[in-house]
This record gives structure tokens, C-alpha cells and sequence, in this order.
């Protein structure tokens, strides 16, 4: 019995070891390949060349019709089947709306699955951005409604 609850005891803070390990390597690369809103405006305002993507679900956009300045709009499903939609050679920022930035790191890591090494998303995406008061515009060009991703 004595044997039972050691070994349990093992096999639990083995797994524990191995949670925090990932969690750890998860939180590192958040760091490695996120921008915060106050690093972005600073960057945007400093004139540096860097590509700015919204790419947030139809119904989010629904909801909250404005796009950072100067952002261009790629619906996610179009950018997870064409990931050349974001030029490799360019510094690029993707932003969404998902607790947790979802759906921007889905798309970063697609991108760096094909190598993608100068791409970042948004901590907070648009809602962080507009916490801090930075400039939006309406977006008022045609999108569909197509929820399947």
C-alpha cells in the first residue's frame, strides 16, 4: 500500500513538472512573438514599415465595426488557406478580439509553421489597443458572414 501512494505520489508531481515546463515554454514564446499596444503605437508612430492585419471572426467585426488605423482586413479563414497572404520579407503585426488572442496566435503559428520569422500578434488585441485610447476608424468596406472556420 505504502508502495501504491509513492508511486502515485510520482507519477502526479511528474506531471505537474511536465505542466509547468509547458506552460513555461508557452508564456515564453507569448513574449517572443507578441507586441504590446503601447510597443506598437510607438512603433507605428516612429514611421517604421510594419504591415498591420485585422484578423478577427466575421461576427466580431459585426459587433465592433472599427480597425485600428491603417490596418488591412483578412478574414481568418482566408489567411489559415493562404498564409502568402502576410509577405514573409515584411515586419507584420495580426490582431483580433478572442480572449486570449486566440485567433491571432492560430495564425501565427500557422505562419511559422512555413517559416514566417518577422510576424508578431497583438497582446489585447483591438480591445487593448482601444483601452489605451489609440486611434480607430470605422471599417466600413463588405464582408460575409461565413462562420465556418
Amino acid at each position: 500500500m505504502f508502495l501504491t501512494l509513492t508511486a502515485t505520489c510520482v507519477v502526479v508531481l511528474c506531471l505537474l513538472v511536465v505542466i509547468w515546463i509547458a506552460r513555461t515554454r508557452n508564456r515564453h514564446e507569448l513574449e517572443l512573438h507578441s507586441i504590446t499596444p503601447e510597443a506598437l503605437h510607438t512603433l507605428l508612430a516612429s514611421n517604421q514599415e510594419v504591415l498591420l492585419f485585422d484578423v478577427r471572426q466575421p461576427l466580431d467585426l459585426l459587433a465592433d465595426s472599427e480597425i485600428i488605423l491603417g490596418a488591412t482586413r483578412i478574414p481568418p479563414k482566408e489567411l489559415l488557406e493562404n498564409p502568402l497572404l502576410i509577405p514573409k520579407e515584411k515586419d507584420s503585426v495580426v490582431y483580433c478580439t478572442c480572449p486570449g488572442d486566440k485567433t491571432s496566435r492560430v495564425v501565427l503559428h500557422r505562419a511559422q509553421a512555413m517559416h514566417f520569422s518577422r510576424i508578431k500578434f497583438l497582446k489585447g488585441g483591438l480591445a487593448g489597443w482601444k483601452a489605451k485610447g489609440y486611434p480607430v476608424e470605422p471599417y466600413e468596406k463588405p464582408f460575409h458572414l461565413d462562420t465556418r472556420t
